[in-house]
């Protein structure tokens, strides 16, 4: 094993970023059980998931732009402008567009079906019809809720606001090369003591109060300001702090204390969910706004505990981070397909659900190491998939984990 002592690579942060996109396929399962609107749904949901969701909800996807901003600036920091937009659009974009018109589909089908089976004027066409009329926009797909827009990215849409904030943040270093280096200044100036934990629950509470309110999360790109808001200065601080070793130093004296914090806010949170979970729930005003900051305090503390612990425990490097570094871009990709379509056919076997649900984690971990293997070893498609194309020798290799 390596022990990082180059500014160039933070084991730590890859370690976090594995974990992150692991956790979210568990979610993304959960999804299928808890009283939510999803693409599927069991016919038995469980509402005691509902706090374990919960757990990560507050905080999973803005952990994941920060160590995307993160990783961004070791790549930006060593190549021209030019060379680092061109890598990232060739890194993103055809998976983009891969995945809404090849990998995204299913799920938009099973949706249909299963919507089809409360609405009957809903028409489920064979797939390759279906698959026309998503590509077209023709399909009509309504019911009391709204009406299926196709195409769509569905999951996808991390990737593309990954992209966009990449080409954002590229005009910016157009004509702010050493943005990298004053975001961090500014960072090191700021959270600094009480303020490492208080101004970013301030602003990310207030962000809540102001935007999550009146537009609440649409993944729609245009409009979404709550997202974007929180989303790319969850990115930009990444980019700043990915090289700063005083604000890895203050992350690891702060985790005990941001681990307590985070703990006391989910329970707060989970509470107030839990207690006004039914839809015709009103809450006071008054207390949805302490709940908006109490959300934020979960969301940054965590954040805080995470890194903090992950950079005192895990900042080695080795065969297994660098093969699965590499994996979880493709996991992704596949992951909600894999457990949309294979929810929906398991949930007819009537089985008990906790076998269900250990069938379907361990199916769609499977399903997602064998997409990363069989992309790999094929050179167009590991390029739909985001993988830099491999040596035939190397990329015919099993998997080198030790």
């Amino acid at each position: 094993m390596t022990t990082t002592t180059s500014p160039d690579r933070r084991y730590d942060l890859d370690w976090i970023r594995v974990g992150a996109f692991f956790l979210l396929i568990l979610y993304h399962v959960g999804m299928f059980y808890v009283p939510w609107d999803w693409h599927v749904k069991t016919p038995h949901p469980v509402d005691g998931v509902m706090p374990f969701m919960l757990l990560t909800n507050p905080w999973r996807l803005t952990l994941l732009f920060l160590v995307s901003g993160a990783a961004t600036r070791f790549m930006a920091d060593k190549m021209t402008v030019g060379k680092f937009t061109g890598a990232r659009i060739a890194r993103l974009l055809p998976p983009l567009l891969f995945a809404m018109f090849v990998i995204v589909p299913p799920q938009s089908y099973y949706e249909i079906v299963e919507a089809a089976a409360a609405t009957p004027s809903i028409i489920v066409d064979a797939y390759p019809v279906f698959w026309v009329k998503y590509v077209t926009a023709s399909g009509h797909w309504c019911d009391a809720d709204g009406c299926l827009i196709t195409p769509t990215w569905n999951h996808m849409w991390f990737v593309a606001y990954l992209l966009f904030y990449t080409l954002v943040l590229a005009v910016l270093l157009l004509v702010w090369r050493k943005a990298g280096e004053h975001i961090q200044a500014g960072a090191e100036l700021v959270l600094k003591g009480v303020g490492l934990v208080v101004w970013p629950v301030l602003f990310l509470g207030v962000m809540r109060a102001l935007l999550y309110a009146r537009f609440g999360e649409t993944h729609a790109l245009v409009g979404d300001h709550y997202v974007h808001a929180v989303s790319f200065s969850a990115f930009l601080l990444g980019f700043g702090l990915a090289k700063s070793e005083i604000l890895r130093q203050r992350l690891i004296a702060a985790r005990w204390p941001a681990l307590a914090l985070a703990v006391a806010a989910w329970a707060v949170w989970a509470s107030y969910v839990w207690i006004y979970r039914a839809d015709d729930a009103n809450p006071p005003e008054t207390l949805r706004m302490v709940m908006r900051f109490v959300f934020a305090t979960d969301t940054w503390c965590a954040i805080v505990a995470i890194l903090g612990f992950g950079a005192k425990h895990l900042n080695k490097g080795g065969p297994a981070l660098r093969y699965l570094t590499l994996g979880v871009f493709p996991f992704y990709l596949v992951h909600q397909t894999l457990i949309v379509v294979m929810a929906h056919h398991l949930a007819k076997l009537g089985l008990p659900q906790g076998l269900e649900a250990t069938i379907l984690i361990i199916a769609t971990f499977a399903g997602c190491f064998a997409t990363y293997e069989i992309a790999r070893r094929l050179p167009v498609v590991c390029w739909l998939f985001g993988l830099k194309p491999q040596p035939r020798a190397e990329a015919s290799r099993p998997p080198v984990l030790a």
